[in-house]
């Protein structure tokens, strides 16, 4: 019998945060929900990353409200998410009762399956968000932030894919947020996982340097479970493989895909005309959708590339691109070969800025940097540049134990403190992870809500 390879869906959050850096309302792809249901994916991949912060920064949209109503259009496949570990949808590390609840709370919202990641993956910033997502009753997929360097090897991956086991993972996702996975190391890595337990592998990457495709079938020929794939209007570039390109290809080499084609077609159909319109208004680059190879000699994944330039044009120093972009692995380096995701891509970056910016290196160096080298961001992969270090923490030592431990409880206090201004648990999360941008939601809100009041009445 043909093996089975099924398909996560990305359009509803990694394919528009990639490409429109998440700024596809939901009244967007609202008509298309019933018959993205209807397709026959593994998951629909629609909640967390970006989506949180930028729903009440910039769409005016409640995020929970918004899972809610997908869940009631999509009741058939399950939804997915994307979790920091300990910092959960954020830059820094939260304490565990947040990190508890804020589990409990998606999963009730509609959340099956929490994709669970830490940037330097330390299995100790994850183990607080796996253990509530088993007891929550949804899918925890153990996630490895892949990247290459000196002290990133399969026995490493392999170890740590153990612990995840251990800790109540049901499935493993290799991370490939930068794109620089090529065929003979997915074929590797896959092999060499699926040889140490028996667990379904998703791999996931993006379109980034032109490898997503290739490397994708050599993962599914050594025995990957799942991929994560865009419908095609919202693929490639800095986005995923395109999803009705990889179900027909894997089908001409023999696999089983479970996909319905009509429902993909339609999906294909409509979403061009949703891409075409962030492209009138400018909101889709002609950059995001290009091939760019400098990641395979930089690893610096595709959002990172852009804030770089970003940063470089506001201070009038675009000239020093290359500059910064070649003192960025130095930096990582530096720092013990922290993968490049949210948030050590930011720092890294930034800091690599910095450095070329100043004409000396560490300078001057952000909050970020200074608590990453104090540990709080947990364990990296090799230590950190022990000159470097004391550079930067003076006589202060870095901590020997979990950052989180440290931490006091904080919902019960922003229950308290909120008061009646939250309604329910969900603005409480909401407000700890965002408060600024929560409190001006609520003020909204409820300003909203007291003119409907005031219409009625006179109406009346």
């Amino acid at each position: 019998m043909a093996k089975k390879v099924q398909f996560v869906e990305t359009v509803l959050r990694d394919a528009n945060q990639s490409l429109i850096a998440t700024r596809l309302p939901f009244e967007k792809f609202e008509p298309m929900l019933e018959t993205i249901d209807k397709a026959g994916f593994y998951a629909a991949e629609c909640w967390g990353g970006a989506t949180f912060d930028v729903c009440l920064r910039y769409l005016n949209e409640d995020p929970w409200e918004r899972l809610r109503k997908i869940r009631a259009k999509m009741p058939n496949t399950k939804l997915q998410m994307l979790l920091r570990g300990q910092n959960v949808l954020g830059y820094a590390h939260y304490p565990d009762d947040f990190v508890k609840l804020f589990v409990q709370k998606a999963v009730e919202n509609g959340i099956d399956v929490i994709r669970i990641f830490d940037a330097l993956n330390d299995v100790n910033n994850l183990k607080v968000a796996m253990e509530a997502t088993v007891k929550a009753g949804a899918i925890a997929s153990g996630t490895i932030s892949y990247t290459t360097s000196p002290v990133h090897t399969h026995a490493k991956y392999v170890q740590m894919v153990k612990e995840l086991k251990e800790m109540g993972a049901s499935t493993i996702c290799i991370k490939d947020m930068a794109g620089i996975m090529g065929p003979q190391e997915a074929y590797d890595l896959v092999s060499a996982i699926k040889d140490a337990v028996d667990m379904p592998i998703d791999l996931h990457t993006h379109s980034t340097t032109g490898l997503a495709f290739m490397t994708y079938l050599k993962a599914v020929e050594a025995g990957c479970d799942i991929i994560d794939t865009a419908i095609s209007p919202f693929s490639g570039g800095t986005s995923q493989p395109a999803t009705e390109t990889l179900a027909y290809a894997l089908r001409q080499l023999g696999y089983q895909v479970d996909l319905d084609d009509e429902a993909t077609t339609a999906m294909s159909d409509y979403f061009k005309g949703v891409r075409d319109e962030f492209v009138k208004d400018g909101t889709l680059m002609p950059k995001a959708m290009a091939t760019d190879t400098q990641c395979l000699t930089y690893q610096v994944p595709g959002g990172m590339l852009s804030n770089l330039m970003s940063q470089l044009k506001q201070m009038n120093a675009l000239d020093k691109f290359e500059e910064a972009l070649a003192e960025t692995p130095k930096v990582r380096a530096d720092m013990g070969y922290p993968p490049l995701v949210t948030p050590t891509s930011q720092m890294v970056g930034v800091q690599a800025v910095r450095n070329v910016l100043d004409g000396q290196r560490y300078k001057t160096v952000s909050k970020e940097i200074k608590a990453y080298c104090r540990g709080e961001y947990g364990e990296t992969p090799a230590p950190i540049n022990p000159e470097i270090q004391k550079m930067i923490l003076g006589n202060e030592q870095p901590l020997t134990t979990r950052y989180a431990d440290s931490l006091a409880p904080i919902v019960e206090p922003t229950r308290q403190k909120l008061g009646d201004l939250a309604k329910s648990d969900e603005d409480v999360l909401s407000y700890i992870a965002f408060p600024n941008l929560a409190e001006k939601f609520f003020e909204e809100r409820k300003a909203k809500e007291e003119n409907c009041v005031t219409y009625t009445i006179t109406e009346a």
